[in-house]
């Protein structure tokens, strides 16, 4: 079987404040939105802007770290895997939804509020390097 490749980078603003919940085995995830803009000249030399929404999904330890630092218009750095999700609703109609399962977060910019020693602004942060990083 040949070589395949499911990986998203996106950096940009956070679209509303992350919203935690639990499994029922009790498995934190968290998700929000991120904003990106692209921009261009057309031949008229006219200006566009289209900003594309990206639903952003977290689990375990990384989804408590969204949740306590991430805050609505935060310049972030997210890097996952596509996941698609397809139901139906009660009238039988077919929905899909496209977002992107996070395994990696980086908070970009200025901060937003007074961070504690060992903050997240500018540090790398893995699924990996969760557990030891931020134990709660």
């Amino acid at each position: 079987m040949g070589r395949s490749l499911n990986k998203v980078m996106i950096i940009g603003h956070v679209g509303r404040e992350p919203e935690m919940r639990y499994t029922p085995s009790g498995r934190p995830v968290t998700t929000f939105t991120v904003a990106t803009n692209r921009s261009w000249n057309s031949a008229d030399g006219e200006h566009h802007v289209e900003t594309e929404w990206f639903n952003v999904v977290t689990w375990g330890s990384l989804a408590e770290v969204c949740k306590q630092h991430l805050t609505k218009g935060q310049q972030v750095y997210i890097e996952g895997r596509l996941q698609s999700r397809r139901w139906e609703d009660a009238d039988n109609v077919r929905h899909t939804s496209v977002e992107i399962v996070a395994s990696e977060m980086m908070i970009l910019g200025e901060r937003r509020e007074p961070q504690s020693a060992g903050t997240l602004n500018g540090d790398f942060l893995s699924t990996e390097e969760m557990e030891d990083e931020f134990p709660y």
